[in-house]
């Protein structure tokens, strides 16, 4: 029997803030039970460190140079099939309620439903430029302080309207298939802004810290001379040095975080509650997760763009009683891993639907089951975005990580020894063997002076055709959810006894007058 599939994605949550991950003053009951009766991953990273590659290569289970997601406004081409399209044609109803930053008139990519738009813009309006000095910001887009000296509390924000109807209408997506007549199983995914910055949060959230002592980063911002060139530029994309952040507006940017993470694990909890309302929870996978992580004040650095732990590393839980027991698995995973793993847990195979093009990533399957995996696995992330000024490229295999880029120094720490990331073997002779290993690897993953130029070219396309569809009549590729007055609630063409039967559940006794 195929499963429900409910996937709960969270923007920007690093695993460190996170109970189930170590944090002790985390305020997260549903993630804490999510990971303790579940597969949880303690070496999980996204396939990129920004929303909308890591949401792309979440969504093909390939690499973003493969396909062309290279940033936040790289477009999804329409003939790249995704989870949602496989787990269609293998019989799925797929639904997405929330954001997915798909870039382009496709805004639905396999989905049969899309409940809400989406909180940020489908055209090519944020595409970087990396033939601009390095330093140069683009104001119009790029991250600035405001997030960390305005962090407090908000009874609404932009982004707390937007959660709130993700939320909603995740619930009565549930709702609607457990009264539907369409027996088919489901996907549904529930992705939410939050606790993406900017760090405001409800007065409920934020009080659940009131009193907890909410630590400084761990690693202190690096002298200039000591820090490594690509986290220089993303002091600049940010404006660090634009204004002066005492420690009171550092911690209260961390509280607010804090707040938005017990915020979205409230509305994993009512999801969950849900599935329990509706008789869907024990046929019914749930998978949480997040695109990419917060670098939450570590190393002097805000937001993402960055491959050190807290921005790179996300949560991932794959909780199927029925079919896994609970337990932590260590392997290195990444967000590729994701659609070969929805497609077997859907038994996609057993339809006959088999993938169109080679996967870069692995069923996590094996995994939760506890079964050994290929110790010479390892898993890739790519940045090619802003910040960047040339290809940047993460590995991680077993205790290590590296880092490279044509334009930087390489990195490599052996994350057992210094999870903290100080010391950089990349400079020690101890380091030589691993790293000539690495290297390779990297070789092998791509020509990098192939994809420099791709990219290159990509980002010309794309601020032409911009600055073309600028021009008079502007048309948006913006989701427009439909939405039809007269075919809810109740209206004159239906029966109002059967309908008011089937709109119920759970089902109440069928009622047939009597006739005279």
């Amino acid at each position: 029997m195929q499963p429900n599939i409910l996937i709960v994605m969270a923007d920007q949550l690093t695993p460190f803030a996170l109970g189930c991950y170590g944090n002790e003053i985390a305020r997260t009951p549903n993630f804490d039970r999510l990971a303790a009766e579940g597969v949880t991953f303690d070496a999980a990273y996204c396939s990129s460190p920004l929303c909308t590659p890591a949401r792309y290569a979440f969504m093909t289970g390939r690499n973003v140079s493969r396909i062309g997601g290279y940033d936040n406004s790289a477009c999804l081409a329409t003939t790249v099939p995704t989870f949602a399209h496989y787990l269609r044609a293998a019989g799925y109803a797929t639904c997405l309620s929330g954001k997915m930053h798909f870039v382009g008139p496709d805004q639905l990519h396999g989905f049969e439903q899309r409940l809400t738009t989406d909180v940020y813009p489908a055209g090519f309006d944020w595409t970087p430029d990396w033939s601009l000095p390095p330093g140069e910001r683009i104001d119009r887009w790029y991250h600035n302080m405001s997030s960390v000296k305005q962090a407090g509390v908000a009874a609404i924000t932009n982004q707390l309207a937007y959660d709130d109807e993700v939320g909603h209408c995740a619930q009565r997506a549930l709702y609607d298939f457990a009264r539907s007549t369409d027996r088919r199983p489901w996907c549904l995914v529930a992705s939410f802004i939050h606790p993406h910055d900017p760090y405001a949060t409800r007065r409920a959230y934020w009080d659940l810290y009131e009193g907890v002592d909410v630590p400084l980063p761990r690693t202190p911002r690096p002298r200039a001379a000591d820090a490594d060139p690509h986290s220089l530029r993303l002091q600049q994309c940010i404006a660090l040095d634009a204004v002066r952040i005492d420690e009171d507006e550092v911690r209260n940017a961390r509280r607010a975080y804090l707040g938005n993470v017990s915020y979205v694990d409230a509305w994993l909890g009512r999801l969950r509650a849900t599935l329990d309302e509706c008789a869907f929870a024990e046929n019914t996978v749930i998978v949480a997760l997040s695109d990419h992580g917060d670098m939450l004040g570590e190393r002097g650095l805000w937001y993402k763009m960055s491959f050190y732990e807290w921005s790179a590393r996300i949560p991932l839980v794959i909780h199927a009683p029925r079919r896994f027991a609970p337990r932590r698995s260590s392997a290195p995973v990444a967000q590729v891993d994701l659609a070969p793993t929805l497609m077997e847990l859907a038994d996609c195979a057993g339809s006959g639907v088999e993938p169109l093009d080679r996967f870069d990533g692995r069923s996590l399957a094996p995994l939760c089951r506890g079964e050994d995996q290929d110790a010479q696995a390892h898993v890739v992330g790519e940045y090619l975005a802003e910040g960047a000024v040339a290809p940047l490229l993460m590995l991680r295999k077993g205790r290590y990580k590296y880092t490279c880029c044509p334009a930087d120094p390489e990195q490599l720490f052996d994350l057992d020894a210094d999870p903290d990331e100080l010391d950089d073997l990349a400079r020690a002779p101890r380091g030589r063997d691993v790293l000539e290993e690495f290297r390779a690897l990297a070789r092998a993953h791509w020509d990098v002076e192939r994809v420099h130029r791709e990219v290159l070219a990509d980002q010309r396309r794309r601020r032409f055709l911009d600055s073309t569809l600028r021009r008079g009549r502007r048309v948006s590729w913006d989701h427009q959810p439909a939405r039809d007055a007269a075919a809810e609630y109740t209206r004159d063409h239906v029966d109002l006894t059967r309908f008011d039967y089937e709109s119920r559940w759970p089902r109440a006794v069928a009622f047939e007058p009597a006739r005279s």
